[in-house]
């Protein structure tokens, strides 16, 4: 598993994994035990651009759908086409089962989203 120490999250769930200019997204394991068994995964389109704070795509389990936003400002340069037909794998690997990965604009945004222990404490905070 990867470890969720080396990386970033916003309040809304996402994970971000930074590699050079490209931020690989996720939902963190609270998020995926939170929605329960994941049966669709919609893949964003390659190229589509977003801003921070935008919302991407979305995930649908057997309890809810949910919108998953972008992190930071950029272009959508890679998606994990794995989740069309096996979505289940971000339950059973929340940390390796990237959704889409976006070029950065604006890599300072990065700044903005919450370390592991912050998101846990708001995670705390939630409950």
């Amino acid at each position: 598993m990867a470890s969720p120490e080396k990386l970033k999250f916003q309040k809304s769930h996402e994970w971000t994994r930074v590699e050079g200019s490209i931020a690989y997204v996720g939902i963190s394991d609270h998020a995926q035990e939170e929605l329960g068994d994941i049966v669709f995964v919609e893949i964003p389109e390659v190229d589509d651009e977003f801003e921070a704070g935008e919302e991407v795509t979305n995930i649908e389990s057997v309890k809810a759908a949910s919108p998953i936003y972008a992190p930071v400002s950029g272009k959508v340069v890679k998606v994990n086409q794995e989740l069309e037909e096996a979505p289940e794998l971000i339950n059973q690997k929340p940390y390796e089962a990237f959704i889409f990965a976006i070029e950065m604009t604006d890599p300072s945004e990065l700044d903005k989203l919450l370390s592991y222990e912050e998101y846990q404490k708001s995670i705390e905070e939630e409950e």
